[in-house]
């Protein structure tokens, strides 16, 4: 695929808006896989996605649940996170499969703890630390991942 996109963040105000600006070349069937040591902002990008979106009351770390599901108009939007898997397994005993299809948008924080399971990503963004600012490098993994990228940068530049 191309050349990963990369965004400096100064602050957690700034990776809000980034999701939030994000969120509207999103499209449904997306698989969007982010990575990043832990507060690097990864849930702070979903939320920003998620208010992009339209969701305009509170957003939890699905840390606990594993999943938080968001039904958004016609959309469904489903959070994970893995970060408490213990065994790749766990993710095919959860019978998480069904969430990954075409009519929803899949967010998973922590996707390597479910291991060769997990349905292949879209996108994979990894934020990352740069001093005391953050930086998002996101990195298209197939053509509908690819098409994303470009709408968002088509709009970007609107």
């Amino acid at each position: 695929m191309h050349t990963p996109r990369v965004v400096k963040l100064e602050d957690e105000a700034a990776t809000l808006a980034l999701g939030e600006e994000f969120a509207a070349a999103l499209h449904p069937g997306l698989t969007i896989f982010l990575y990043g040591d832990l507060g690097a902002g990864k849930t702070t990008f979903a939320r920003g996605i998620l208010k992009g979106l339209g969701h305009h009351d509170k957003v939890r770390s699905p840390t606990y649940n594993l999943v938080e599901i968001y039904k958004l108009s016609k959309l469904y939007l489903y959070h994970f996170d893995f970060y408490r898997f213990n065994d790749p397994l766990e993710w095919e005993e959860a019978g998480f499969r069904e969430y990954f299809n075409q009519d929803s948008i899949c967010l998973v924080e922590w996707p390597e703890k479910a291991g060769e399971f997990l349905h292949a990503a879209d996108l994979k963004i990894l934020i990352s630390y740069f001093g005391t600012a953050r930086i998002a490098e996101f990195r298209a993994e197939t053509e509908a991942g690819e098409q994303c990228l470009s709408r968002w940068q088509k709009e970007k530049s609107n």
